[in-house]
């Protein structure tokens, strides 16, 4: 047993040397302890000063533009739907699957808008994908938008805690590099939200011309907007973007490509994940009591080296004295 654990120690060590040799071809000495110190205070729910702010959109827009439309992720790697500025719970989901470099992270997108503290949370995804940038993968969501984030939050928080839109700019700028989707050793297709009838391949997707604001309908909007639905075929979606897609829109995608299923995220599930059109696609949402006041359950999914879904629960973690905890109750509606 004291080999075996001996053993243990020393591949953790290999594997740590990995990761920070990864790091160093992307990241100076300096840098990397700069990041270091940023995560650091971000960890403590701290913002950071303007000038951080630029450095980190600065160096995270120079490792966004080199990567494709849809970024390649290897396993094992836990995935996580929408955030949405709720930080004590993505406190929460670090707790349970660990943080990078030890686990790797794919976002799903939605880091800001609805919860109160989104500069917060969307500061510490930025940080952990510069500091461990093959080790984070994160992608574009409908609300990474000048225009939604003006409306549902992100907008007037930049605004009350830095006293300026500076960095508001700074950080919905960056969200023109993000990637539009994911994929996972090339069988599992990871977009925000869903489907496009402009986009019949994963070719397709990587066609696209993403560095802008997202349109209000074509494909790239479709990424960003569209939803699984019980009804075949493509229908006009309730939301007023996207379009809703039916389980032989799914299989159909699923066959050319080659791919096993679907994982996105986008929608208010009340236990944290969704399975439906039969097991083509699975809807995943990470922000526990949405809003302060849903009472859902959130989800991350592992994934390991076989493909095998685990999927963990947790609840919210409300801050002290804030007064947002509530009972559990079901929606019967998404948000």
């Amino acid at each position: 047993r004291e080999r075996e654990r001996e053993r243990e120690r020393e591949e953790e060590k290999e594997k740590k040397k990995g990761v920070m040799k990864e790091t160093r071809e992307l990241l100076s000495a300096v840098e990397a302890s700069a990041v270091d110190k940023q995560i650091d205070l971000l960890m403590n729910c701290k913002l950071l000063s303007e000038e951080d702010v630029e450095a980190l959109c600065k160096k995270c827009k120079e490792i966004l533009e080199t990567e494709p439309n849809v970024s390649p992720v290897k396993c094992p790697v836990t995935i996580v739907g929408d955030v949405h500025g709720q930080y004590h719970d993505v406190m929460e989901l670090f707790k349970i699957a660990g943080t990078a470099p030890t686990t790797n992270f794919l976002f799903l997108g939605d880091y800001v808008d609805r919860g109160y503290y989104s500069v917060e949370t969307v500061q510490i995804v930025l940080a952990l994908k510069v500091r461990y940038p093959k080790r984070v993968t994160i992608i574009r969501g409908n609300h990474e938008s000048r225009q939604i984030t003006q409306v549902y939050g992100f907008y007037d928080e930049c605004l009350r805690k830095y006293g300026t839109a500076s960095v508001w700019k700074m950080v919905t700028d960056l969200f023109d590099f993000l990637p539009l989707a994911a994929i996972v050793d090339n069988q599992l297709f990871c977009p925000h939200a869903g489907l496009s009838p402009g986009l019949n391949t994963i070719s397709n997707i990587d066609q696209l011309s993403r560095f802008e604001e997202v349109p209000h309908e074509g494909p790239m909007c479709d990424l960003l907007w569209s939803d699984p639905d019980e009804r075949p075929g493509w229908g006009i979606s309730p939301r007023g973007a996207g379009y809703t897609f039916g389980q032989d829109v799914s299989e159909q995608f699923i066959h050319t490509n080659g791919l096993k299923f679907i994982m996105r995220a986008h929608q208010l599930v009340s236990d944290g994940y969704c399975w439906v059109h039969e097991g083509s696609v699975c809807t995943l949402f990470s922000a526990p009591n949405y809003c302060y006041r849903c009472g859902n359950l959130a989800a991350i999914c592992e994934i390991d080296e076989n493909l095998n879904c685990k999927f963990l629960q947790f609840e919210h973690a409300p801050p002290r004295g804030t007064g947002t905890e509530v009972k559990r109750m079901v929606p019967d509606y998404f948000l």
